[in-house]
């Protein structure tokens, strides 16, 4: 399979290297969207959101669209491949960047084919992004190498990762960090901090530039080796630098990465600079999303009903940010803190979201409330909500704990019902057969460990519960047969 068949001018492709950095290193933090597609690509994204089921396809939507006289062009198309992508929903935004090209003919792009690329691998994985890589014309091609690199990566497929950049080098493509960048993070992720540092001393004579994002890999590798002398070294290269813009994002990382050393002053610090910053960009939700987070890692309660409240008295709140700040205080396993935002969000009449009530249903579950969760769950189907997966999950767990096995069953088969089981994560599937079969006890214990549906205390004793249960089963089958 030929890899390196093109010789396109590396400076007529360097306006795609910042999409490609955007692609591979933008976190939640990060998030860009386009904000220029109208109302109408919105409008069809609306008919496209609520189809989260993988397993219906979205093309019907986009025809019927085309069908009804509405027009779209390929930036309101990519504003809803992005959307998709946020949410994690690849299949769906897979099908839309087909859907583009195969039946809207539109012309294929770099950063198009790049991040056909991303999503092929998410659905399919690394043999069809290989295949597809093949079809992919000659002058689009610097751009797709750096995403098969990146596929590579996250495949944490090593060999092919280090050829890819060695042919990078040896055909002088590898002048950007973007290429380094996306090795040093398979680096960080197995733990080589030789290769690793080896890179970086790579770039530095060469005279590549260490961006943000190299930096951000630096700092999660001072993290990993709990280096905070590492973290203030590199905190003194971004504020020295003037190409590396420090906006809320990047304090909000060093925050993170100072608290995970132990170094809390030092992150509060960091916070208050974010703080500072927040009024600047538009994803304030964000932000807030992740500063709730962070002071509640430190234990900082009252830094996170401040935060709340301020944000509270000039925002309108939307579900997102509930969803933090409820997650933010079951950190101190404030059930009653969460019962309040609760019922605050319950009374704004927002769309009905069971991942909110989901964190009280587990709370309860776990407690030994079930009848709360149940009431919470009818309370919240009266109101036009559809549990998901996890709701029934976490009821599962509940009924086990009551050693309810006959409703954990069910439970458990309407989870599936909502559900696209994963074939390389079956558990929950080994979850409901075993209880129908009761085969494995070992298997299917772990198999909740693994679900998420109990922790490992309630599953020693369900296992304890079983073992006896099989055994007065024996017994009764023995007592039958006279052979006692």
């Amino acid at each position: 399979m030929k890899r390196f068949s093109v010789s396109v001018s590396l400076n007529s492709q360097a306006s795609y290297y910042e999409i490609i950095r955007k692609q591979f290193f933008s976190s939640s933090l990060n998030r860009v969207r386009n904000s220029e597609n109208g109302l109408e690509s919105k409008s069809l994204y609306r008919r496209i959101s609520p189809l989260g089921d993988p397993n219906v396809s979205v093309v019907p939507v986009l025809d019927q669209w085309i069908r009804e006289g509405n027009t779209v062009d390929k930036s309101r198309l990519r504003y809803i491949i992005n959307e998709l992508r946020f949410y994690k929903r690849f299949k769906h935004a897979l099908e839309v960047s087909q859907w583009m090209t195969d039946k809207r003919y539109l012309s294929m792009s770099s950063s198009d084919a790049a991040i056909r690329m991303n999503l092929l691998f998410n659905v399919y994985g690394l043999e069809q992004v290989e295949n597809y890589f093949d079809t992919i014309p000659a002058k689009l091609k610097v751009v797709a190498h750096v995403s098969l690199l990146n596929c590579y990566v996250h495949a944490k497929s090593v060999d092919k990762a280090e050829a890819i950049l060695q042919k990078a080098r040896d055909m002088g493509y590898a002048t950007r960090p973007v290429w380094y960048n996306i090795m040093m993070k398979l680096y960080h992720q197995l733990g080589n901090q030789e290769k690793l540092d080896s890179l970086i001393n790579e770039m530095k004579e060469k005279g590549i530039p260490l961006d943000r994002y190299t930096l951000t890999i630096r700092l999660s590798a001072c993290d990993m080796t709990s280096d905070p002398a590492g973290i203030d070294k590199i905190l003194r290269i971004m504020q020295s630098d003037s190409s590396i813009v420090l906006d809320w994002t990047m304090y909000a990382i060093v925050a993170q990465k100072y608290l995970r050393v132990g170094f809390v002053d030092k992150a509060l610090e960091m916070l208050h600079k974010m703080e500072s910053l927040m009024d600047e960009t538009k994803r304030k939700d964000l932000a807030v999303s992740f500063i709730l987070n962070l002071y509640a890692e430190m234990g900082k309660k009252e830094e996170l009903y401040r935060i709340w409240n301020e944000y509270k008295q000039n925002n309108k709140v939307f579900n997102k940010v509930y969803m933090s700040m409820i997650r933010a205080l079951m950190k101190f396993d404030d059930v009653e803190g969460v019962e309040k935002i609760f019922e605050e969000w319950e009374s704004r009449g927002l769309s009905y979201d069971f991942r909110i009530p989901n964190f009280l249903i587990d709370a309860y579950c776990r407690n030994h409330l079930l009848e709360k969760a149940e009431a919470l769950l009818d309370r919240g189907i009266s109101k036009g909500g559809d549990p998901n997966a996890t709701t029934w999950r976490l009821l599962a767990g509940g009924y086990i704990m009551r050693n309810q096995v006959s409703r954990a069953v069910e439970a458990l088969k309407k989870a599936l019902s909502t559900y696209s089981p994963d074939p390389k994560n079956d558990t929950l599937i080994t979850c409901v057969r075993y209880l129908e079969r009761k085969e494995d006890v070992e298997k299917f214990t772990g198999s909740l460990c693994a679900e998420g549906i109990s922790s490992a205390a309630v599953v020693d004793e369900l296992f304890s519960f079983i073992k006896d249960e099989e055994l007065n089963s024996c017994a009764q089958e023995q007592k039958l047969k006279g052979c006692l």
